[in-house]
C-alpha cells in the first residue's frame, strides 16, 4: 500500500434506515439552527444522548434521578452527510447496539430527515454503566441486557 493511500482517512457513507431496530422523532427548535442556517454539530450529540437515555427510561432500565446504576458515556463521534435545520419538524433518530461488554453498550445512532430513507448523520455512544455512589462499573442488569438485545442489529 502506498503512504498515499495510507494516509487518506477512511470515508464512510450514510446508513439506510433499514439498518436500526427502533426510531425515536425528536422535535427541531429555532436555537439549534446556527449562524450558518443550519443545525450545530453540537446538537448532534443531545439527540444521540436524549434518543437514548428517553427509550432506556422508557423501557424502565434507567431512573436517572433515584437509580442505583447510571451510564457514562466514555466514546462519542458522529459523521456528517447532509444538513437538517429548523423548522423542519422532526428528526428521526434510528437506534441500535453492535456491540456490548460486561458494563458497556455501544450504542449506534442514525439522524434522518422525517421520512429520509439515509442518514443526514450517524455516530455512536459507548456507555459504560457504573454505580452511581463509587461510580465504578458494574454488570449490566439481567433487565439492561434483555433491553439491549432487542436494540442489537449487525
Amino acid at each position: 500500500m502506498s503512504s498515499a493511500a495510507r494516509s487518506r482517512p477512511f470515508k464512510p457513507s450514510p446508513d439506510h434506515r433499514s439498518q436500526y431496530a427502533v426510531f425515536r422523532k425528536i422535535p427541531t427548535r429555532w436555537s439549534d439552527n446556527d449562524m450558518y442556517g443550519h443545525v450545530n454539530n453540537v446538537v448532534y450529540y443531545g439527540w444521540f444522548d436524549t434518543a437514548i437515555n428517553a427509550l432506556l427510561i422508557e423501557r424502565g432500565v434507567l431512573d436517572i434521578y433515584h437509580g442505583e446504576v447510571v451510564g457514562f458515556v466514555v466514546e462519542t463521534q458522529c459523521n456528517y452527510f447532509a444538513p437538517l435545520a429548523f423548522p423542519q419538524t422532526t428528526v428521526e433518530a434510528g437506534i441500535r447496539v453492535t456491540q456490548t461488554g460486561r458494563s458497556s453498550v455501544r450504542y449506534e445512532i442514525g439522524l434522518f430527515a422525517e421520512g429520509a430513507e439515509t442518514a443526514a448523520a450517524q455516530g455512536h455512544f459507548v456507555h459504560v454503566y457504573v454505580d452511581r455512589k463509587s461510580q465504578r462499573p458494574v454488570e449490566l442488569s439481567p433487565e439492561l441486557a434483555a433491553v439491549v438485545h432487542t436494540l442489537m442489529k449487525v
